[in-house]
């Protein structure tokens, strides 16, 4: 069985946010990405592919087309595919998303 613990996916940047691929298949990826304060990922756009992002830790500020949100741990946020979004540690302290993505886009 490939089985992973997520607490081992802890690695941050001081540049700009950090992505640990878990798994990747021709069908999905899921990743961790670690967030420092301030740091985020810019808006963009996936034509094919929904994204999903799950709070592990810390305090993000979500886009979603024209929505912006800030949620904690234990929320999910929904990216469908041609919908611009992006992310945001808001938080204090460090952050850490599960990200799944499926279909994957030709260059993840």
């Amino acid at each position: 069985m490939n089985a992973r613990p997520l607490s081992g996916f802890a690695q941050f940047g001081d540049d700009k946010l950090t992505k640990l691929n878990v798994f990747k298949t021709s069908r999905f990826f899921l990743d961790v990405y670690c967030l420092q304060p301030g740091q985020s990922q810019k808006p963009h756009t996936h034509s094919a592919s929904d994204k999903v992002y799950l709070v592990l830790e810390g305090t993000c500020r979500f886009r979603v087309g024209a929505e912006v949100e800030e949620h904690g741990p234990g929320v999910a946020v929904l990216a469908p595919a041609g919908e611009e979004h992006g992310v945001e540690n808001s938080g204090a302290g460090p952050a850490r998303l599960l990200v799944m993505m499926t279909p994957p886009p030709e260059h993840a």
